[in-house]
């Protein structure tokens, strides 16, 4: 046992209480000892890596797809269409599905580039200050409503403020 944990490779799995390997952490380069983990110990792993992150294979597609960061509903039904994939659980899709899957996902737009072009364009709002850019900048609200809510609790405090300045008096 212990030579079967030392030739392993890290990788997280969680094991059942009182299972035969003490570690919650075990190990995986080949192909064999994937064999011993699945069929002597009653473990099996599978996970579907699509545009950079890991979707739930208990799920299905069409939900596990907006776990990826700019993914969403409308998206993620689009691809599908697109990829002729319908009503799947992902531990059901097969490799080619999941080839073409990865392939119309990377046509978009996701993860940490979509992070960074939108952190870019908050730059060029205040790098040109615009008034967008400067209330990036002071970390307010964009929308008008909330603008309004602010000023609603401005005047509040200033009224309260000045309740308080005349019974001191």
């Amino acid at each position: 046992m212990a030579t079967l944990l030392s030739k392993l490779a890290w990788i997280g799995v969680h094991y059942p209480k009182n299972h035969l390997l003490s570690s919650p952490l075990i190990f995986l380069p080949s192909y064999s000892s994937f064999f011993v983990l699945k069929f002597i110990h009653g473990l099996s792993f599978k996970c579907a890596r699509v545009g950079g992150v890991e979707i739930p294979d208990n799920k299905r597609v069409e939900y596990s797809l907006q776990y990826i960061h700019g993914i969403g509903r409308a998206r993620a039904r689009q691809i599908l269409c697109d990829v002729n994939i319908y009503n799947k659980k992902t531990y059901e899709l097969s490799a080619k599905e999941l080839v073409t899957l990865r392939d119309e996902v990377n046509k978009y737009l996701i993860g940490g580039d979509l992070r960074r072009f939108n952190a870019l364009n908050i730059k060029r709002l205040e790098n040109i200050k615009c008034f967008r850019g400067l209330k990036h900048v002071r970390e307010e609200e964009l929308r008008k409503y909330k603008e309004e809510k602010v000023e609603r609790r401005r005047k509040k405090r200033a009224l309260i403020r000045k309740k308080k300045e005349q019974e001191s008096k």
